[in-house]
């Protein structure tokens, strides 16, 4: 302070005597220098251009030249340098500094090639710059014309080469350089860690530790390339021992080392190790916040993911895209979509939230949690999209049971020339099994290989086997599964067991569930799902039996919960839970409410207890599942609300509840999003999303009359016999507009034909009728189906 004081007054005195002499002004710009007193510079460059004094050597001008250059002044420094009489090496050398620093790599380029004269300086200066600026080949290129013009590299030289090599991944013009250091030995320590670093980076990792081991003297950036290198070659445990020797020797680890063994702990699942070595931080930047949430989010530690971005923020650490995407897909695995919302909101005020990143995490965050509506919003601002976007669009939609609009989407992200992935395809077959779409899922898994060179995986031969069995075709799934390539896992079996369950299938049944079995004998899903399909068909000695087998082999059920977010506070529920502080409420609330369902013609289906009790205890198992207590804490606490009731459930909603939600959607008139382990369910005014696809099995051996006619209703649809015309009629005409009535006279059945309508006393078939009337939806056996059952289950 006391130097630039003392400068600051030299100048003032040099303006109040007027002209100085040469070594005035020389002394004067030295001390300049020295100050780094940029401000008295340009004081000092004024007096002398007011003076007209033209210094009769480089070396004034030049000190003021390299004071601007060190200081970023670019302009001053240009202006300086294009008005100078004399130039020398040390000038021009100067603005490539400038330059470099700067990044501004078309002016280094032109300066560079405008030299009289190069020296080592100068090309150390340029290859430097142009490696540091991403101009990798650029700076080789440079390397190359160094050689030719006679110049001897230096050690300088060589890192900066090295750092180019690495940029490109080119290690065979690295190693072609590190065999010219071995015979120059210009091996430093700096030298070492660039070669240790394009090793690992490249992939020898064997060689990196090699070179690291013969090294006689290390830094910490020698220590940290080489912890960090095991850490990207998917080598967490070496990383984690490495760190260890480092901290019994004589250095300190830095932030750099600290987020590689964080990286290191994260990939091995260690995360309370991780935690600790984290909590040990004095000063935490962002890559260490964003390496411990991510860290929590990859295992299944969301909760810990979403408390650690709450302290990154309190912190006032910075955080970047890669950490916002990283909770939201917090939120998302956590269906909170409250947290998932204020984290949007976050996202917005950083201006990261048209991040690609960011966009499409919002995008699956919303689908997730059943708002397709708001992740539609985000898709459709997004400024680019890429394939993960449309895959988290039409994945959603199909999971939230708007399946034509998946494959609308789907036809969309073709017309804009984006080639799908597999994931694509898991989304738009998913569509298909929901809507019942078969050809259509046929045409679209057939299309993977034709058109897009894609190789089924065992997800989409998974999509295909399920549409089949659902559809009634089981041998033709059981055909495709005996035509893959790959060999089944549990994936395939446990989807052909769950159709087999819903359509009472023993044979195929029995398969699946020995080969899973086999796969994985202390799985409990394959014991659960035979005992069920056994208990179905009325098998009690099996059923019995296969549980007897689970507890021989000690094979543990996984127990079923409910859980719902109020005011920012999850409430989780268990079928039958009296643990929860508002127990006595919640029973009697729900008591309240199945009654005035009752009323209303719900009845609770105790066919569907898969028990050998008696009536009483099947509707005492049956009425307190865990979704009910969640759904009645929910109207407990918001019994005045408008918004969606949001209930999420680790295994699949039964067939009773899936009928209670859609009675309780109708009455209360509030929607209700329940998300269970397969999909979502939109219950809005008595109707659900997934349009009772999902589980056809409660249409089943129903035999009850409607309206005083016998109704048989099978499992998929395929027949309805002795159907009641006149309200079936009643049920259509509800349907179809006013011009469109006149044109129904009645609806009937024939087994050749499947559905056919019938004008006056003629019967056509299902494409004469559609030819006839395009305008009138014409009822095909599904629709009669569903129509029935639905009704049945009022009556």
């Amino acid at each position: 302070m006391k130097s630039k004081l003392k400068l600051r007054q030299a100048i003032d005195s040099l303006y109040a005597n007027g002209p100085a002499s040469h070594e005035c002004y020389t002394r004067l710009a030295l001390e300049c220098f020295r100050a780094r007193d940029v401000d008295q510079a340009k004081r000092l460059e004024s007096h002398m251009d007011l003076h007209l004094f033209k210094p009769n050597d480089t070396f004034i001008h030049n000190r003021l030249l390299n004071l601007y250059a060190k200081s970023g002044q670019i302009s001053h420094a240009r202006k300086l340098f294009d008005e100078m009489t004399q130039r020398d090496n040390f000038s021009w050398n100067a603005m490539l500094s400038l330059y470099a620093k700067s990044g501004l790599v078309k002016d280094l380029r032109v300066i560079f090639d405008s030299m009289p004269s190069r020296d080592s300086v100068s090309y150390n200066t340029v290859i430097s710059g142009f490696a540091g600026s991403g101009c990798a080949g650029q700076a080789l290129g440079v390397f190359l014309r160094m050689q030719k013009e006679g110049c001897k590299p230096t050690e300088y030289t060589h890192v900066s080469v090295l750092k180019a090599c690495t940029q490109l991944l080119d290690l065979r013009k690295g190693k072609q350089i590190h065999g010219r250091i071995i015979i120059c030995n210009l091996g430093n320590v700096f030298v070492c860690n660039a070669l240790t670093d394009l090793y690992a980076r490249c992939g020898e990792i064997g060689q990196a530790g090699r070179l690291f081991d013969r090294m006689l003297i290390r830094n910490v950036v020698t220590w940290n390339l080489m912890i960090s290198g095991y850490s990207k070659n998917r080598q967490p445990e070496k990383c984690i021992d490495l760190f260890h020797e480092m901290q019994v020797s004589n250095l300190k680890p830095d932030q750099v080392t600290v987020s590689s063994v964080l990286g290191a702990y994260i990939q091995c699942g260690y995360i309370d190790e991780a935690r600790k070595v984290f909590g040990e931080i004095r000063e935490k930047d962002e890559v260490c916040w964003t390496t411990m949430i991510v860290g929590c989010a990859q295992n299944g530690m969301e909760e810990d993911a979403l408390l650690l971005f709450s302290e990154m923020l309190v912190e006032n650490a910075r955080s970047d895209g890669y950490t916002i995407s990283s909770v939201v897909s917090s939120c998302a695995k956590l269906a909170s979509l409250y947290h998932g919302q204020v984290v949007h909101g976050k996202a917005f005020l950083m201006g990261v939230n048209d991040d690609l990143l960011v966009s499409s995490a919002l995008v699956d965050m919303y689908c997730k949690c059943g708002v397709t509506r708001d992740a539609w919003a985000v898709f459709r601002m997004m400024p680019t999209r890429n394939v993960i976007s449309w895959n988290s669009m039409i994945g959603g939609y199909a999971q939230n049971g708007q399946d034509l609009e998946a494959l609308s989407l789907f036809e969309s992200m073709l017309a804009e020339n984006l080639k799908p992935d597999s994931v694509t395809f898991v989304g738009v077959l998913t569509a298909c099994v929901h809507a019942g779409l078969v050809e259509e899922g046929k045409g679209y898994f057939s299309s993977m290989n034709d058109q897009h060179g894609l190789e089924p995986t065992r997800d989409h031969y998974a999509c295909m086997v399920n549409l089949f069995g659902r559809s009634g075709h089981m041998d033709k799934a059981v055909d495709l599964i005996s035509s893959m390539s790959q060999e089944p896992n549990s994936l395939i079996w446990t989807t052909v067991l769950s159709v087999c369950v819903m359509k009472g299938d023993i044979k195929h049944g029995e398969m699946s569930a020995r080969c899973l079995i086999e796969l994985d004998p202390f799985n409990a899903v394959p014991y659960i799902m035979l005992s069920n399909l056994y208990a179905a068909c009325g098998r009690w000695k099996d059923v019995a039996s296969i549980r007897s087998l689970m507890k021989a082999k000690h094979v543990k059920k996984l127990a079923a919960y409910s859980w719902i977010e109020i005011d920012n506070e999850v409430h989780r529920f268990v079928a039958d839970d009296r643990t929860h502080p508002d127990a006595k409420i919640i029973y009697v609330h729900l008591n309240r409410l199945i009654r005035k369902l009752q009323e209303a013609g719900f009845s609770p289906n105790t066919n569907l207890v898969l028990h050998d009790v008696g009536e009483d205890e099947k509707l005492e198992s049956i009425i307190y599942h865990s979704e009910k207590l969640a759904l009645a804490y929910w109207l407990i606490k918001k019994p005045h609300g408008v918004a969606p009731i949001r209930i999420i459930k680790n295994i699949r909603i039964c067939a009773d509840c899936h009928i209670f939600m859609k009675f309780v959607s109708n009455i209360i008139r509030r929607p209700v999003i329940l998300r269970d382990s397969n999909r979502f369910h939109h219950f809005v005014e008595g109707k659900c999303s997934c349009k009772d696809y999902w589980n056809n099995a409660f249409t089943q051996g129903y035999n009850q009359k409607a309206d005083g006619t016998r109704l048989n209703v099978l499992i998929d649809g395929k027949e309805c016999e002795e159907l009641h015309v006149g309200r079936l009629q009643q049920f259509v005409c509800k349907e179809l507009n006013n011009s469109e009535r006149d044109c129904v006279h009645t609806i009937t059945t024939n087994h050749k034909y499947e559905m056919l309508l019938a004008w006056s006393t003629a019967t056509f078939s299902l494409e004469y009728v559609q030819l006839l009337f395009p305008n009138v939806y014409v009822f095909g056996p599904l629709e009669i189906a569903r129509y029935f059952a639905y009704e049945m289950w009022l009556t």
